[in-house]
């Protein structure tokens, strides 16, 4: 399914977005009357899929070896409403989300560095790296519920 870096962005930058839409209506729904529960569920789906695109920019970023203006500029085109669809765009059209998966070593001598080799192992065993992705992010959206929303209110 996602058999090229720019297909798995650009999937969890549409989704970025939706789910944006989702915790806005929900937003719009609970000053309209409607229960807030609706804004606890679209947050929670709108946090599951922000934190997945993140841990899918950081894993782009490294494959297409971006320099970290770039990587942070992509994850943090998530915090902004809808901003993900434009940063995929300039991505895209700037050559940055081009190739496929580099799952062989070649005579580049990046290649040869230990991230760039654990990188292809990983992608070589796609279900343990989307295992240890879903396990990080689930993790982190733990913690970040217990946590609690910013601003202390609980």
């Amino acid at each position: 399914m996602f058999t090229a870096p720019a297909r798995l962005f650009r999937s969890l930058a549409i989704a970025e977005a939706i789910t944006w839409t989702l915790l806005i209506g929900a937003l719009i729904a609970r000053a309209s009357g409607v229960d807030p529960v609706v804004v606890t569920i679209a947050g929670g789906i709108h946090g599951f899929i922000f934190l997945s695109y993140g841990a899918m920019a950081i894993l782009v970023a490294i494959h297409q070896r971006w320099n970290p203006g770039v990587a942070i500029l992509a994850i943090a085109s998530a915090v902004i409403p809808y901003a993900t669809i434009p940063a995929e765009i300039w991505l895209h059209r700037s050559g940055r989300l081009a190739g496929s998966w580099r799952l062989e070593q070649t005579d580049d001598p990046r290649d040869a560095r230990w991230y760039d080799r654990l990188m292809r192992w990983f992608l070589h065993r796609p279900w343990v790296l989307a295992a240890l992705i879903l396990l990080a992010i689930v993790a982190l959206y733990a913690i970040l519920l217990t946590a609690g929303p910013p601003g202390g209110s609980h």
